[in-house]
């Protein structure tokens, strides 16, 4: 297996699966990695929980070897937490880099100082990533980190230089403040500055919907590698287009776009991997797994009808009726 860092020397895009929380689970990175995905990153985790060995966040951060290369993104506000909870990431699981999050808008998350609270703190960022740096020395680091706090303090470019001091290798931008969330549109302006900043990779994330804004965002920026998120949930074939894409002139027309029937497909089989997760025979009640599939029905003839009867569904025969009627 090639050292992680080697993907990017490759004169090629690497293209990951952003962590998003409720979402890429083990099952949906499977879809992803299938349809051309070549970094899966798990959803992101608490220290404490691991360091306490809380069976459940080990459990969402588990993954096949099929996955590789494979990063765990954790998060929180103690530096030694995080280095304990890196160590035992690195000598448990072995993934191939361990991701810092310091981008998470989610209240729960900064009110604890963590994600991107830890934007309005950069001395203890830092200390944060090179505790974790320090702690896992056989395993790469990465970081992923948006703009700002809000458009009035922007420092982007200060916290990706503290962080490639501190020993991060690969660094993940996405264009937005921690006040934006995920409204307004992603400034990959900010990001391409990130670019020319520092001398590590920097994947680009934010508003990656379709295969020609993609394209349009590497000439624009020089990013390394592109990060695709909310834009692959109900698409994991995006990440197809997008290399189709990529390849220019040699690009195959059609590459990529599903059939109604392939969607069908992908769908039923997303909820069935999903039910076996949780050691569903498929006689179970599925109703918690349904708005996992409500992605996957726009765009479909009858997704309108699809969506309004999902929630009518109980079983997986149920949702194969629904599908096919």
């Amino acid at each position: 297996m090639p050292r992680f860092e080697e993907i990017f020397q490759a004169g090629k895009i690497p293209l990951y699966l952003a962590p998003m929380s409720g979402f890429t689970d083990i099952a949906f990175r499977e879809l992803c990695k299938e349809h051309g995905a070549d970094v899966l990153v798990s959803e992101f985790v608490q220290s404490e929980p691991l360091i306490r060995d809380r069976e459940r966040t080990w459990r969402d951060v588990d993954f096949t070897p099929e996955q590789r290369p494979m990063g765990i993104q954790i998060f929180g506000a103690n530096p030694d937490s995080m280095a304990r909870a890196a160590a035992l990431l690195e000598t448990r699981l072995k993934p191939d880099f361990i991701d810092i999050n310091f981008g998470c808008p989610a209240r729960k998350v900064v009110e604890q100082n963590a994600g991107s609270g830890l934007l309005r703190d950069l001395p203890l960022m830092e200390k944060i990533a090179r505790a974790v740096v320090d702690a896992v020395p056989a395993t790469c680091v990465t970081a992923k980190m948006r703009l700002g706090w809000d458009s009035h303090s922007l420092v982007h470019i200060d916290a990706a230089k503290c962080l490639e001091d501190a020993g991060i290798r690969v660094l993940a931008v996405h264009g937005r403040t921690k006040s934006q969330g995920y409204s307004g549109e992603a400034d990959w302006e900010k990001i391409g500055e990130v670019v020319r900043a520092v001398q590590i990779p920097v994947v680009g994330n934010g508003d990656i919907r379709d295969a020609e804004t993609a394209v349009r965002r590497v000439r624009e920026t020089g990013v390394a590698g592109l990060m695709v998120g909310r834009g692959a949930l109900g698409k994991p074939w995006l990440f197809a287009q997008i290399k189709n894409a990529l390849r220019g002139k040699d690009a195959e027309p059609g590459a990529g776009t599903p059939t109604t029937e392939a969607v069908f497909s992908t769908l039923l089989r997303y909820a069935e991997t999903l039910a076996k997760t949780r050691g569903d025979t498929g006689t179970e009640n599925i109703r918690w797994l349904l708005a996992r599939l409500h992605p996957f029905t726009y765009g479909v003839p009858g997704g309108k009808r699809i969506r309004a009867e999902l929630s009518s569904c109980t079983t997986l025969a149920d949702l194969h009726a629904l599908l096919y009627a």
